[in-house]
């Protein structure tokens, strides 16, 4: 027996707007009209076609807004289009004077005055940077990442900004694919939880609040399951795969109110997404009923031509609105032929009032219409950004974000009374690559780096002997350039074996360049670059207890590390306050807590690697050959899901399941087994053993943060429901079948208690 979630009348948004038009024509007193869809209306009746058109156009800036236009054609043509309302958004105008001169310059030259919306790149922060998202992802704290993108959202909102390309909420399986970076890792429940606090912390409770800026769900759909991790790249999923684990999170944005969408580079199920009518218009729009807009990503709708999707620009133009696509980001497909093909009968006139609505009500909500200028305040901006709190805030979730991988002989909390500590690698005194990819408007070389962590911690008692070892890369470093990684000069080598000898401890700092995660920073070989291994080996052989400060934007293949390392600390790129963030945990001042949201491989071979894989017809070991396995390699990862360390030790006994009124009430006790106090993350999992299509071998159900003294135990209860015991067939349709479940409880995906329970009770959904 099986039961449909999705039992509700859905009206395609389409039919929707066109009723409320009809309600509005007869005069009717008995169904009320929101002063929303009045005042949109109302402006919508007043425009011509050509504005209707201008509103779905979003250009970036092509001259510093702070200064008059260059005197050329180009930026002639350009300012023309401003003044004349065939702009209605544009990207990458930055700081509170540009955006008031850009606003200006439409609202007071055009003929009905439409603000624009500026939208930007805000990922992990403006000017005060926080984690990267993966990092942040670490600390399994929604309330944390709500706080970071609320904080994000006034630092933008003060430098005029109205609209965030984030959260990136695409699931990610292979850590080749640079831009798992900018996701929440390989889980679609725990994605979903974070991704919603991240559109509520950008959001707010009332997006016209002057604080608050519009986020935008990325990228719809199936950007992370790039063939074999390459950016850009296309995309071949099950129906099973992409309604249970890619769509999830973009329903939970949703459900939050993420007031914006942004399709995906990507074929997916054979159809560019952003041509793909049935993601956008069927199942976005119609069946979860989204009321904003969805908005190309940089020239998506142009580059169907490069997928054989379409012979030019206008016929890309033509499919894409079709299916659903609102606004054009810097295709120029949609200002150079939608106005033509609308005239022609090409395209739905229907289509284009509804397309131009959705735009105009995120702007309305926005209360841009009330005061398109409330957000450029020079006065504001400088007050705001990188300010004290900011930076203490960022600090706080910096701590929560650090994963302890190893501690062998729990050489880590360090001891305060060190008469000397090394710090060596090219990472220890970086000031840049802390703040990591995707940095908005953060100043260069502004974090704290290790070293400056470190000294500021210790007493005048403890020596720090410093040396760099070696460089990561011998190209500069920017957004835009290629990497070259030093493989040839050792010259530092000297000097770090000479500070690792005089020292106790080993403190080195490796792992990636901060632009080597990211948009295109794909990879093949995700293990050490350069001569970071030859470095760590020598500093190795010089002081054998070294700590490894691992820095980086995705898992990486470190097998060496964990098995000659004494201890290993993976602080991603930790934004703004990197340095104190890292020493508060070295020292012990702050208990790590942090677990991964991705799984570390052993080698680069078994990427990708998850932990809710489907069993196969041979899970194995059954015999010496014939069993899903490799012949060089195990199956098992360096580091599971859900895992990390602390300072601590937990324990893990009497798993229970009783039923209530709403569902299994699991509960276990979890035990301080240590010498301190810490905060563990206890986890629940479960396994359908048998269902019409198969589950996964363990999926998360949920999360809870314990503190506990040493000593302490305490029952952690969870709740399971129908809506947890469930799945999505391959119609999209969630169903919940009766029978044998497995249920697991423990700090990570492999190390866990384990208990059975049937479900009987009959489908209430």
């Amino acid at each position: 027996m099986r039961t449909s979630k999705d039992t509700r009348l859905f009206i395609p948004s389409t039919l929707l707007f066109l009723l409320i038009i009809f309600i509005q024509s007869c005069g009717s007193t008995q169904v009320e009209v929101s002063e929303e869809d009045r005042f949109v209306n109302e402006l919508l009746s007043k425009m011509t076609l050509e504005e209707k058109v201008g509103q779905l156009h979003q250009i970036t800036s092509q001259w510093n807004m702070t200064g008059p236009a260059p005197n050329n054609e180009y930026a002639k043509a350009h300012e023309e289009n401003l003044k004349s309302g065939r702009v209605g958004s544009m990207l990458n105008v930055i700081g509170a004077e540009a955006t008031l001169n850009a606003q200006k310059l439409v609202v007071e030259n055009s003929r009905l005055g439409i603000p624009l919306i500026f939208g930007y790149d805000v990922i992990h922060g403006y000017q005060t940077m926080f984690p990267v998202p993966l990092g942040e992802a670490a600390s399994w704290d929604p309330g944390l990442l709500e706080l970071s993108a609320s904080i994000a959202a006034v630092e933008s909102a003060a430098a005029g900004l109205h609209w965030t390309f984030a959260p990136m909420m695409d699931v990610g399986r292979d850590a080749r694919w640079g831009r798992v970076m900018e996701g929440a890792g390989e889980d679609p429940y725990l994605s979903s939880v974070l991704s919603a606090a991240r559109v509520r912390g950008f959001q707010g409770e009332d997006l016209s609040d002057k604080n608050t800026i519009a986020a935008c769900a990325k990228h719809f759909a199936g950007y992370a399951f790039a063939e074999s991790g390459k950016d850009y790249n296309t995309v071949d999923v099950s129906n099973s795969t992409l309604h249970n684990v890619i769509l999830p999170p973009f329903k939970a944005a949703t459900e939050a109110g993420a007031a914006t969408y942004m399709n995906s580079f990507n074929i997916i199920q054979g159809v560019p997404a952003t041509a793909n009518s049935y993601i956008q218009r069927d199942l976005l729009k119609d069946k979860w009923g989204f009321e904003g807009f969805v908005v190309s990503d940089w020239n998506s709708i142009g580059e169907m031509i490069d997928h054989g999707a379409a012979q030019d620009l206008k016929e890309a133009a033509s499919k894409a609105f079709a299916a659903g696509n609102d606004m054009d980001m810097e295709g120029y497909a949609y200002a150079n032929h939608l106005q033509q093909m609308i005239e022609s009968g090409e395209a739905d006139t229907g289509y284009l009032d509804e397309a131009v609505s959705r735009v105009l009500r995120i702007k309305y909500r926005l209360g841009l219409f009330e005061d398109p200028y409330k957000y450029s305040d020079t006065l504001r901006e400088k007050n705001t950004l990188l300010s004290p709190g900011n930076r203490a805030a960022a600090l706080k979730v910096a701590r929560e974000s650090i994963v302890l991988l190893k501690n062998e002989n729990s050489i880590l909390p360090l001891k305060k009374d060190l008469k000397s500590i090394a710090v060596i690698g090219p990472l220890a005194d970086d000031k840049d690559a802390p703040l990591g990819n995707w940095r908005a408007s953060a100043i260069s070389n502004s974090a704290v780096s290790l070293l400056e962590g470190i000294k500021a911690k210790i007493g005048d008692n403890t020596q720090i002997n410093y040396a760099k070892g070696c460089d990561l890369v011998t190209s500069e470093r920017g957004f835009a350039g290629e990497i070259s990684f030093n493989t040839e000069d050792r010259s530092g080598f000297p000097e770090a074996i000479a500070a690792a000898k005089k020292s106790e401890i080993v403190l080195l700092a490796i792992g990636e360049d901060c632009y080597q995660s990211g948009e295109g920073r794909s990879q093949a070989n995700i293990g050490l670059r350069g001569l970071q291994l030859e470095l760590f080996e020598a500093v190795k052989k010089a002081n054998p207890n070294v700590v490894i400060v691992l820095m980086n934007g995705r898992p990486l293949a470190i097998p060496e590390l964990d098995e000659e390392a004494t201890a290993i600390l993976e602080t991603w790129f930790l934004g703004s306050e990197s340095g104190h963030a890292i020493a508060d945990v070295l020292y012990g001042d702050h208990n790590p807590s942090g677990k991964l949201p991705m799984t570390f491989p052993r080698s680069n071979g078994q990427v990708p690697i998850y932990y809710n894989y489907l069993s196969t017809g041979r899970p194995g070991p059954k015999n010496e050959v014939f069993w899903s396995h490799y012949t060089d390699e195990t199956n098992d990862p360096l580091y599971p899901f859900g895992y990390g360390l602390s300072y601590t030790t937990f324990s893990y006994d009497k798993i229970t399941v009783n039923p209530n009124d709403n569902g299994m009430i699991v509960s276990a006790m979890v035990t301080n087994t240590g010498e301190v106090q810490g905060t563990e993350v206890v986890q629940l999992y479960i396994r359908d053993l048998v269902a019409s299509l198969p589950r996964p071998v363990k999926e998360l159900k949920g999360f809870k943060k314990v503190q506990l003294i040493p000593g302490e135990s305490k029952m952690v209860e969870f709740t399971l429901s129908e809506e947890n015991l469930g799945y999505y067939d391959n119609d999209g349709n969630y169903v919940v079948e009766p029978g044998l479940f497995s249920v697991m409880i423990g700090g990570n995906s492999r190390d866990l208690i384990k208990t059975n329970f049937e479900w009987n009770k009959a489908p209430n959904l």
